[in-house]
Order: structure tokens, then sequence, then C-alpha cells
């Protein structure tokens, strides 16, 4: 038995076992929905495919953070919601050793009946956070959690009042010199073509629109993820292009990163399916095929 959810700018199918995570005692209980109001401070939300090998190390920096972090300040509490995207491993097995762990107020788990690709991971989880900030991080652990903190920083200088619509991105722009010096001449041909395609086409004013590093607060993320359309790698593209469009405020913000091994971009065939999908981002929007549709109320 499946569920349509409307998001805006598509109809989402999703399963029933999609809308519910498994408590610590294993019983099951709903997801909320974005639309609720707030009940934590911060979500963070990790796309997960064939993880079960690289996300330990990433979930133990980020729980090891945010539980420091909670000890700081008494009144800060998060969430993070694994979604386990259609993983033919043992993702979900692993991410719900986590809650066993923490509890299921802290980490929930999010099963997708199948793969929707990256883009499609973050909106299923985003559309089922809590949080007064939203953070989507990757499960690799590329860039370290305690950069959280200058994200953050980009955001109250955009918003001050946390209500506001603002987006901060993680950026790797300052790291491009040495990743130039590291990479083949094609990979860097792909890579300035996609940056320029970026520019032309979508995205002015962010040098890297592709760090898995991005925090919203709510309003913000009800907006935007509720037009989105990409569910593959291009999605910050769209995710950004949007967030212009409907003038938030956006911050780009240097953070460290690290190539992990086991990345699942395919460096040709990646980088094309992307430039195809920019291509398609900009005809849509121009055809009106895509509109940024107003938020509708259940």
């Amino acid at each position: 038995m499946v569920a349509h959810v409307t998001a805006g700018g598509a109809d989402l199918t999703r399963h029933d076992e999609e809308k519910r995570f498994i408590t610590a005692a294993g019983s099951e209980e709903l997801f909320p929905s974005l639309r609720d109001p707030p009940s934590v401070e911060l979500s963070v939300v990790v796309p997960a495919y064939n993880e079960e090998l690289r996300m330990p190390v990433m979930l133990d920096e980020a729980l090891e953070y945010l539980e420091s972090r909670r000890k700081r300040r008494a009144s800060f509490d998060y969430e993070v919601i694994v979604v386990d995207d259609g993983s033919k491993d043992k993702t979900t097995q692993v991410a719900l050793r986590y809650t066993e762990m923490y509890g299921a107020d802290k980490v929930r788990v999010l099963t997708l009946v199948k793969n929707r690709g990256k883009g499609g991971a973050v909106r299923m989880g985003t559309l089922s956070s809590r949080g007064r900030l939203i953070l989507m991080a990757d499960a690799d652990g590329a860039t370290k959690f305690a950069d959280l903190e200058k994200v953050e920083e980009g955001l109250r200088q955009l918003s001050p009042k946390p209500d506001n619509m603002a987006v901060s991105c993680g950026s790797r722009a300052h790291l491009e010199q040495e990743a130039l010096a590291q990479r083949s001449m094609f990979r860097n041909f792909l890579m300035r073509g996609f940056h320029f395609l970026v520019w032309f086409l979508c995205v002015r004013g962010i040098r890297d629109t592709q760090c898995g590093f991005k925090i919203f607060t709510r309003e913000a993320a009800l907006r935007i993820f509720s037009s989105l359309h990409v569910e593959r790698w291009a999605f910050d593209v769209e995710l950004l292009y949007i967030a212009q469009r409907y003038k938030i405020p956006v911050a780009e913000v240097a953070v460290n990163w690290t190539e992990i091994e086991g990345s699942k971009l395919v460096p040709f065939w990646s980088w094309l399916q992307m430039g195809r999908d920019l291509v398609f981002i900009r005809l849509r929007y121009l055809t009106g095929a895509w509109k940024l549709r107003p938020i509708k109320s259940d």
C-alpha cells in the first residue's frame, strides 16, 4: 500500500513503511511533517546508499560532537535522520544500532523502499524532520562535523531571527587550486565545464554548489524542498536555483574537507548526467513545465 504525498512541485509516492521509524524498543511510530512546528533545535539529515562501512565513522564523530554540545548547553537538542536510499547492504541495520545506543528521539532511520538518488533521499529526510534548523551532511564524513558552527554563523549573519528564511552552504572553493593539481586534466576539464554550466544556466554567486554540508532554517527548507524535482546529483543546483528564485539569502562558508575513498560519483557518467540535468532544470522552469508553487496547507 502506498500514499501520495504532495510536495509543491512534485508528487511523492511514499510507501507506508517509509512513513515510520523504529524506536529503541522495537515498535514503530510515524515520522512528523516539515509543516509541523519545530520540536528540536537541529535536525541532521544523512543520505546513505550502501554506506555500512563508511557511515559509522561519520556518525561516531557527529554524535560525539552533538552530545558534547548538549552537555555544554542543556537546552540544545537534536535529531539525526539516516535515510537509507534503498541500499543493498546493511546500512539500515548499522544505523539502527545508533538508535539502540542513543534512543529514537536522537537517531531515527528512514528506509526507502527503492533507490531515489541522493536528492530524493535528502528531500524525504527533510520532509520528516523536526528541527528549527536542518543540516544535510554526507555519510562519508568528508566534512568535519565541528564545522557546523561555521555554517551556523553564516546563517546567523543572514538571518538573526531563527524563523526567517536563509541557507548557509559549506564550501570547498578555497581548496580548488589543490584539487586542480591532484586531478587529471580530463577530470579538471569536466569540473570546469560543469561549473560553467552551473553559472551560465542556473546559479550565480556560489562557487561550490556541490558540497554536501548545507544548513537551512525550517521555513527555507519547507519552501525549497516543497518545489524540488531533481533527485540525483544535480539536486544541489536546483536547490540553490529555487532559493535564488525565491530571493532566500544564501551564504557560502569555507569548511574543511577530505576526499574519502568509496565515492558513488563515477567521474565521466555522473558529470554527464549532471550536465544534462542542468539543461533540463533551466528549460523546464523557463517553459513552465516546473513551477515554484506556493506552500499548500495540509
